[in-house]
C-alpha cells in the first residue's frame, strides 16, 4: 500500500465487478447497517448501477482485482418532488486500505460530487455510523461544504442489524 495519490484513481464499475461488489457491500452493512442485510435487494441495487440503470458505481482498484473502495450512487427522487437527484446510497473502504495514502473516501466523494454535475441533477450524501463519525462528518464538510441537517436512529445503532445498544462514539 505504498500507492501515491497521484497514481489513485475512481473507474466506472461495469457488470464484471458484480461479485466483488457485493463482498464489499456485505462488509459495508456488516459494519454499518442497523437492519438485516438483504442480499437479493443489495444485488438488484448494485446491479443496474453497473449496468449504468438509474445509476452507477465509482470503483477505486483495478478490474478483476480487490475493491479498494466504492460508492454506489442511484438516480431517484425525493418523497415530494419528480425531479431527479443523485443519491449515495454506501461508500465503503476497504478495512485493508482506510490507512493507506491516497485518501480513498475523499476520492469517492469527489467522484461523486463531479457525478452529479455531469449529469446535472442535485446529489445527496449522508452519514450513518456509529464509528469514527465526527471524523466522517468532517470530512465531507471539507469536500461538500456545510452540512443541510442531520440524522438520528432511535432504538439501534449501526453495525447491530436491528440491535439497540449504547455505543461511544470513537473518532
Amino acid at each position: 500500500m505504498t500507492e501515491t495519490p497521484e497514481k489513485l484513481s475512481v473507474r466506472i464499475g461495469t457488470p464484471e465487478d458484480v461479485h466483488r461488489m457485493m463482498d464489499i457491500a456485505l462488509m459495508a452493512t456488516s459494519e454499518n447497517s442497523f437492519a438485516a442485510p438483504n442480499k437479493m435487494k443489495l444485488l438488484q441495487e448494485i446491479w443496474a448501477a453497473l449496468n449504468l440503470r438509474h445509476g452507477l458505481v465509482g470503483i477505486i482498484g483495478e478490474p478483476n482485482e480487490m475493491i479498494e473502495g466504492a460508492v454506489l450512487l442511484r438516480i431517484g427522487q425525493v418523497w415530494y418532488s419528480d425531479e431527479p437527484i443523485l443519491e449515495e446510497k454506501a461508500i465503503f473502504i476497504h478495512p485493508d486500505y482506510r490507512s493507506a495514502k491516497g485518501g480513498r473516501a475523499a476520492r469517492l466523494c469527489e467522484f461523486s460530487k463531479k457525478a452529479s454535475d455531469e449529469l446535472g441533477i442535485p446529489l445527496t450524501i449522508g452519514v450513518m455510523s456509529n464509528e469514527r463519525t465526527a471524523a466522517k462528518v468532517r470530512m465531507y464538510t471539507r469536500i461538500m461544504g456545510p452540512p443541510s441537517g442531520a440524522y438520528w436512529l432511535y432504538n439501534t445503532t449501526t453495525g447491530g442489524h436491528g440491535i439497540a445498544a449504547p455505543v461511544a462514539e470513537k473518532d
